[in-house]
């Protein structure tokens, strides 16, 4: 039997040193934000705050660097002007806040009602950011901090650029990332938390075909929002963070939608297309125009005493709609700033009746709780800025029944959809932070080792569930005849939601650091002489993230990492694969023959598989003898290049090793590859051990070749799967051995 332990191949030395520095190192992957602020006495903080301002204000002073997600009217202003208030106390120094043009006026408006010292309080608006000496503040409020999302925006750069040496930083906005949890990456790079590149590898997985659509990890979910959670708080109401709700009900929203039928139009068809794209969206809302103007004066006309806000997307409609409503007030875009900040806050202050502008004008950070009535014109495919217009009006404080009218037309089903599939996305990202945030309010983070470990052992194997760089430690010096293995590619897939999963890595620093703990431990348990095969490929380079088509030199990174621990670099095979159908998996630019034939510049090959051969050098003591080798089947060993390597040859129903969250990633290493390194490089009664067994593979095969074999898993399903599929080698065994007995 091969328990472990005791065991001939297992030891009871003291390792307290290794396991230390290694647990050390993992709970730095516990991604957290570290706090770089400061006290503050919630006696100290304005006196007009409700409890749960005044805990989230006091929160994001210790954290020095902070995200507020908060809901629109739960006083994202008064939070923000108290903690640039604490900052400029305690740093005897200015800060500075920087918010829409239209809202820079009711900011200042907002403090001094509160009765907040201004004077070391700059408010500027974003478009002064050339203008700016950031050096002299030492604290930089973002209000709607939403204009950070485009990653590759000119705006976002020069703000990260602007204070990347500011120490006291709090983003503040409702819609962090409307669209996709990706764009919380550019909040994390201003708060110097995490880069987005890091977020990326960490928690999101790049699907292929457009180079900017990224997701999260299935396993990463849970992980990626208690990071998140670490440096942000997000709510809709106060009751998300435990606090009462007194004072903070809404009322009803009316949401209305005015469906017009567009005249029949010339396109061959029995009925117009149904679906509008964004190429053609403006020539759409120019077709249907007057019949859509038309239904909004009519709304209008129909409360005469009432206030409207009404939405447009083109400048034409503006003009329209000022000849068929003169009482009308339009802030366009190409209006002085004085006349937008004097019209906008002026409507605010009931100057006039009916405001036309556009959602990019005014949908962030006015209050109109004075209109009850807004009118979109028109729908586009922006939930921000439809969700960002509805609040101006629909926020705690707003006293009477919200209507929102919605005038669309039959062509627009598509826009409707776009819509709808974003407000999804962004109900369950409100419903993930909060559920993170609450449990990082609670202390109650992932933390090391949170899997029920387990193992089964027999004469033929030993294998255990766990942490590979753990159970290798228990495995006796010089012991192991061979190791064979593939290791996990740090950022393309998370195969569990383990700290120990070395998929889990922001960057390949960070899996290099933890592969080189497991490095260290092979080196230690393999018997002089005797070799490491590792099986892996370089890895394809996404624009999407870095800004560039290439490839990483994944080879070379281990090629270093175990020379590092010592070993010799022995040889390398190269394993052929069909670029036909890499393509056909991949869809990968490099191998598309249009490519070629467009520019041929970014074509390539396809990527093969390696296997590298790392030696520990010293006495052979233990040679490998292959007296049963022949000359014919030593030359196909010995080729650089096998060709003949069967891809389909694997342990079968490996699908059923997956799980819910998993990627569409799971392939086992083939049976052919494992085959010839057995034969080659072990001796029959050796000990054959894989650190990342997966489904049994390595095991199954060595077991099969007369060898024993020791894995360790730390992914349960696969686990399960490779216990079933070496009870099945083992079985065939037996039978061979009875039969044999018969004879």
């Amino acid at each position: 039997m091969l328990n472990l332990p005791p065991n001939p191949q297992f030891c009871q030395t003291d390792v307290s040193g290794s396991t230390g520095s290694y647990l050390d190192f993992l709970q730095t992957k516990q991604k957290t934000h570290i706090l770089s602020g400061f006290d503050v006495d919630e006696k100290q903080l304005n006196n007009k705050m409700f409890d749960f301002q005044k805990f989230i204000v006091k929160r994001a002073l210790k954290a020095g660097k902070y995200a507020i997600f908060a809901d629109c009217g739960l006083g994202k202003t008064l939070m923000q002007l108290e903690w640039a208030n604490q900052v400029c106390k305690e740093t005897k120094s200015k800060v500075l806040i920087l918010a829409p043009l239209a809202v820079v006026g009711q900011t200042i408006q907002e403090g001094l009602k509160f009765g907040i010292d201004m004077s070391n309080i700059d408010v500027q608006n974003y478009e002064q950011l050339d203008n700016i000496d950031c050096s002299i503040y030492s604290g930089v409020v973002l209000d709607e901090s939403s204009i950070l999302k485009n990653f590759e925006g000119a705006t976002k750069k020069q703000i990260i650029d602007n204070f990347i040496s500011t120490p006291y930083k709090l983003a503040c906005t409702a819609t962090p990332s409307p669209n996709d949890p990706m764009e919380l990456g550019n909040h994390s790079e201003f708060l110097d938390v995490m880069s987005r590149n890091e977020m990326l590898a960490m928690y999101f997985v790049h699907d292929g075909g457009e180079t900017a659509k990224w997701r999260l990890k299935g396993h990463a979910v849970k992980m990626f929002y208690q990071f998140v959670g670490s440096w942000a708080i997000m709510l809709n109401k106060p009751m998300d963070i435990g606090f009462e709700m007194t004072g903070y009900d809404l009322p009803k929203l009316n949401l209305l939608e005015n469906q017009i039928k567009t005249p029949k139009r010339d396109n061959g068809s029995l009925f117009n297309d149904a679906i509008i794209s964004a190429t053609n969206f403006n020539q759409e809302l120019r077709l249907t125009k007057i019949e859509r103007l038309d239904e909004v004066v009519k709304i209008i006309n129909e409360k005469p005493d009432e206030n409207f806000i009404i939405w447009i997307k083109q400048n034409e409609e503006g003009e329209m709609l000022k000849k068929l409503l003169p009482d009308a007030v339009e802030v366009k875009g190409s209006d002085s700033n004085e006349w937008k900040k004097e019209k906008l806050l002026g409507f605010a202050n009931n100057e006039f009746r009916i405001l036309i502008t556009k959602t990019k004008i005014a949908s962030f950070g006015m209050n109109y709780q004075n209109c009850r009535n807004q009118i979109f014109a028109s729908l586009d495919f922006s939930f921000e800025g439809l969700y960002q217009a509805i609040r101006r009006s629909y926020r705690f404080g707003q006293k009477n029944e919200v209507n929102i009218y919605l005038i669309t037309t039959d062509t627009m089903a598509n826009v409707k959809q776009a819509i709808d599939t974003k407000q999804k996305q962004f109900e369950i990202m409100q419903d993930e932070m909060a559920k993170a945030v609450n449990l990082n309010l609670a202390g109650q983070i992932m933390q090391v080792g949170e899997f029920d470990t387990t193992e089964e052992n027999n004469e033929w194997y030993s294998i255990q569930r766990g942490d590979c760089v753990q159970l290798i430690q228990n495995v006796k010096e010089e012991s192991i005849g061979l190791s064979v293995f593939s290791p996990p590619f740090a950022e393309l897939y998370t195969y569990s939601n383990h700290l120990e999963d070395m998929g889990n890595s922001k960057d390949y620093n960070e899996f290099l650091t933890q592969f080189s703990f497991l490095i260290r431990e092979l080196y230690r348990v393999m018997m002089q002489g005797r070799n490491v095969a590792v099986h892996c490929m370089d890895l394809p380079i996404q624009k999407g993230k870095e800004g560039f088509i290439g490839l990483r030199d994944f080879s070379g990174m281990i090629l270093k990492a175990f020379e590092d621990a010592g070993f010799v670099y022995a040889s390398r095979v190269t394993i052929w694969k069909d670029p036909v159908i890499e393509m056909q998996r991949t869809k990968a630019l490099g191998l598309l023959h249009k490519q070629v034939k467009k520019d041929s510049t970014m074509s390539r090959v396809g990527i093969p598989d390696y296997v590298m051969i790392f030696r520990k050098d010293g006495e052979r003591n233990n040679p490998v003898t292959n007296t049963d080798l022949s000359v014919d089947l030593w030359q196909k060993y010995a080729s650089p290049v096998w060709m003949d390597i069967n891809y389909s040859n694997t342990l079968q129903g490996f699908r059923n090793g997956r799980e819910e969250n998993d990627e569409k990633h799971i392939c086992p290493l083939q049976l052919d590859t494992i085959e010839r390194l057995v034969h080659l490089y072990s001796n029959k009664g050796d000990t054959v051990l894989t650190p990342f067994m997966g489904i049994g593979s390595e095991v199954y095969q060595a077991v099969k070749m007369g060898r024993k074999g020791i894995g360790f898993e730390l992914k349960e399903s696969y686990f399960d799967l490779a216990k079933a599929n070496l009870k099945a080698v083992v079985s065939q065994k037996n039978q061979v051995s009875l039969f044999d007995a018969v004879k």
